[in-house]
Order: structure tokens, then sequence, then C-alpha cells
């Protein structure tokens, strides 16, 4: 008796000398919520990178918790004006050289987006990271000098997701994502993700750069370096609309 009193009081000490006990999903959903924030608005650039050439696209956002975004292509000018809404589960493309505003289906959510490594579901992101997936700690490790958990995501049944299986290493002192991993449902890598250049933005600590790295596409990789971000910008719903997705700069 004594000895299982002594194991209770030495779990709850352990517990307490951390920040939190917590579970791997109150991690991810913590650094989910750290970089994306209640609101918020950027500025970067989106670098597609192939093995005989590159190209670079300015983009702005506007976001609104997780069921409403606002993606405009501001440069180059072949491209300038593109502009993607997401409200809720519906998304729309709206594209000013043909002035026509298509609405994207489910069958193409895993189809590029603008020529690069990211598909429409990474960019718009349809799915939840935090309600369609159980998450578990399946270990730790050291990025950057930074103490990692490594933890697994599998998806829910039924859940509109499409990977198999996603691997997220989060810093454990300041909740952000340094690497991820995301499998197939046959549990083949397909794509590497690596955080870096970490930065205040907008007075929070977080990556500045991402590299998104396609498994089996050598000398493939789109990257994204943030210039400006603003968090609780004040944006309402009513900002992403369909009619303000053609007009707004």
């Amino acid at each position: 008796m004594n000895k299982q009193l002594l194991l209770i009081g030495f779990a709850f000490l352990l517990c307490a000398f951390q920040t939190e006990c917590q579970t791997a999903r109150e991690v991810v959903q913590k650094a989910d919520e750290k970089r994306r924030g209640e609101t918020a608005t950027a500025e970067l650039t989106i670098t597609v990178v192939r093995p005989t050439w590159s190209r670079e696209m300015a983009v702005k956002t506007w976001s609104y918790g997780t069921d409403f975004s606002l993606i405009l292509i501001t440069n180059p000018a072949r491209d300038k004006g593109n502009a993607f809404l997401k409200r809720d589960k519906e998304i729309w493309n709206w594209i000013p050289s043909i002035e026509r505003t298509i609405k994207v289906p489910p069958s193409m959510m895993m189809q590029s987006w603008m020529g690069s490594d990211f598909t429409n579901d990474d960019l718009i992101k349809e799915s939840s990271i935090i309600e369609d997936y159980f998450h578990e700690f399946v270990g730790d490790t050291i990025i950057g000098e930074r103490p990692c958990y490594k933890i697994k995501l599998i998806p829910k049944p039924e859940a509109p997701v499409v990977w198999g299986k996603i691997y997220s290493w989060i810093d454990k002192t300041d909740f952000m994502e340094l690497r991820a991993e995301m499998y197939d449902e046959e549990d083949f890598l397909v794509n590497t993700v690596l955080f870096s250049d970490i930065k205040l933005l907008d007075g929070r600590l977080l990556p500045a750069k991402m590299e998104y790295i396609p498994a089996e596409e050598e000398g493939h990789k789109t990257m994204i370096q943030y210039h400006n971000v603003k968090y609780d910008v004040g944006l309402k719903k009513s900002f992403f609309s369909i009619q303000n997705m053609k007009r707004v700069r």
C-alpha cells in the first residue's frame, strides 16, 4: 500500500513539475490555435521549386477561426487577383481573367493548388486537425535544440480527411509545430513539412518559414515565407463573401 502511495505521489509531483499535464489533443490544439488565432491577416511569399526552375507568388490571406478564410494572389501579374474563399464546407475560386466564380468540389481537394506541391485541402484546410483525428503521444525528440513531443494523428471513422496518418513534432515549451509527416492509407510517406526561421510574428513566437517536400518527387518542394502577420484584427464573418472575394485587394 505504501509503495502504491509513493508511486501515486511521484506521478503527481512529475505532473506538477511540468508546465501542466496535457493530452496529445491539447498539445496539438494549442499549437494550432497559436498559429491560426481567432482572426488573422498575413502577407507571404510562396515559392515553387522544381529541378530546373522556380517561381514565386505574393499572397495575402485573411482568416476567421477554422471555418472562414480568403486567399488572394497579388503577384505575378498573370495570376494577380485570383482568390480562394472558404465558408464552412464550401470552397470557391474567383478567376478574374475569365470573370468566373467556380465552386471547388470535394473531388478536387487533392489537386495541386496553383501548380505547387500543396493541394486545395492543404491550403484551404477543409478537414480539422483537432476534430477529425485521434491524437497520441508516441515519443520525444530534439529539433534545433528544442525538446519536442512526437504525436501521431489517426483519422476518425468517416472523417473528411485525405491522410491515413500524420506525425507531428511540437515544441514542448512554446507549442510550435516544427515538423510534420503525412502518410497515405497504405502507410507510405507522401509529404514532409519542415518549419524554421523562428521569430516573433505580431508578438507570437512562431516559425516564419515552411517547406513542403513531396516524398517521391526529387528536387520538388514548395516554400512559404511569412513577412507580416496580424492577429485579432476584428474581421467579421460578413467579410468572407463571394462578392468581397472579387473586390478585395
